[in-house]
């Protein structure tokens, strides 16, 4: 009989631990993720003074005095229906443009609107796209990089820069590559000076292809236009248009109204040989009747980066090589003076490390074609 006194001991034991025993605690409560602060945002402290950039002008923006549908397009608004239609879409890009000016400003501000909501590219980031590239000239007179636009909106207004070395300085805003532009403010802190200036007179202009136009340039200060333009300190202009650089003579009547520095033509890309063939000398001829002495450069088509493993592609490149040669010596035979001649074959270097997909460059692309291109550029500006 004490078998079952035990078990009912050990029962009430049992029990009055249970009863003892703490409730498990709660877990604590998951602390909420930190708030992410866009560094670039204005704060609402900040007092900013803004300045409409056509106030001053654009450099790079040709034909300042003619009639345009948008102030920030290319072409005049009679190119429209004189031009192709495909040139004529694509020149409304702002493609080479950019605003310069000076201002003793710590932060600089911009305040710009594009025109396609397609802020990117599959192979051409927003930034180089859509974005606005600030560059200043550093105490030795070369220009250095300081920011850029990461656009994230048709419509975007921000710090561009902050926390900048304090002294007077001279900036300049490269416009997008491959967007319109609606209208561009650019601001400084209350106070501070600010100057627009002017446009430089003859400008470098170069007529080409998607590649000119600045695909695929990670920002628009990339393109080997741009970086010529500052190795140089001279304006430029951008007449790229993308897979529509085809020599015609309807863009060369645009052309001879610049009063240039130098004329770049580089629309093999575009081009087959007998296209080449056909059209390369009327549209030296004709910018050379109305510009006598302005020199021209020709630029052969690079090569594609894949082109050592399909024949094709060489055959093409060697076609269109080629007919330009045959082209430009036809016109040194007949007395056309001050030409010259860039050759193509290594302009994207010889690694197959130069082109974002095989056909456009990329950074390093565009530094090397602008190291092939300078030399030729400085004895045609007599440097």
């Amino acid at each position: 009989m004490k078998t079952p006194t035990l078990l009912l001991a050990l029962l009430c034991c049992s029990t009055g631990f249970a009863q003892q025993t703490k409730p498990a605690a709660k877990a604590p409560a998951a602390k909420a993720a930190p708030k992410t602060v866009d560094r670039y945002a204005i704060r609402a402290d900040e007092k900013v003074s803004w300045h409409d950039v056509r106030e001053t002008d654009l450099e790079g923006r040709a034909f300042p005095d003619a009639e345009r549908k948008s102030y920030f397009d290319r072409l005049p608004a009679e190119a429209d229906g004189k031009v192709t239609p495909a040139v004529w879409g694509l020149s409304r890009d702002s493609a080479g443009q950019m605003f310069r000016f000076r201002t003793d400003a710590t932060s600089i501000y911009a305040h710009y609107k594009v025109t396609k909501a397609k802020l990117e590219q599959p192979h051409m980031p927003a930034t180089g796209v859509s974005g606005l590239d600030l560059y200043a000239r550093a105490q030795d007179g070369k220009w250095r990089w300081v920011q850029v636009v990461r656009p994230t909106a048709q419509e975007m207004k921000l710090r561009l820069a902050d926390g900048l070395d304090a002294g007077e300085r001279e900036y300049a805003i490269y416009l997008p590559l491959y967007n319109g532009v609606e209208f561009l403010n650019v601001g400084v802190s209350e106070g501070k000076k600010f100057v627009g200036l002017k446009p430089r007179a003859k400008p470098v202009v170069f007529y080409g292809t998607s590649i000119t136009h600045g695909a695929c340039a990670s920002r628009p200060g990339m393109v080997h236009t741009a970086i010529l333009g500052r190795r140089f300190d001279v304006p430029v202009v951008n007449l790229g248009f993308s897979g529509n650089g085809r020599m015609d003579q309807a863009v060369g009547e645009f052309l001879t109204r610049i009063d240039a520095a130098a004329y770049v033509i580089d629309c093999l890309p575009n081009m087959n040989g007998k296209e080449v063939s056909e059209k390369c000398i009327p549209l030296v001829k004709q910018l050379r009747a109305a510009r006598p002495d302005t020199p021209i450069v020709l630029v052969e088509d690079r090569r594609n980066t894949d082109s050592w493993i399909i024949a094709s592609r060489r055959q093409h490149h060697d076609d269109n090589h080629a007919a330009l040669k045959a082209a430009y010596e036809q016109l040194v035979k007949e007395g056309v003076k001050g030409l010259s001649y860039v050759p193509g074959d290594h302009l994207y270097g010889d690694d197959g490390d130069g082109a974002t997909d095989g056909s456009h460059a990329s950074d390093l692309g565009f530094h090397r074609q602008a190291d092939i291109f300078e030399p030729f550029l400085k004895a045609a500006l007599g440097r």
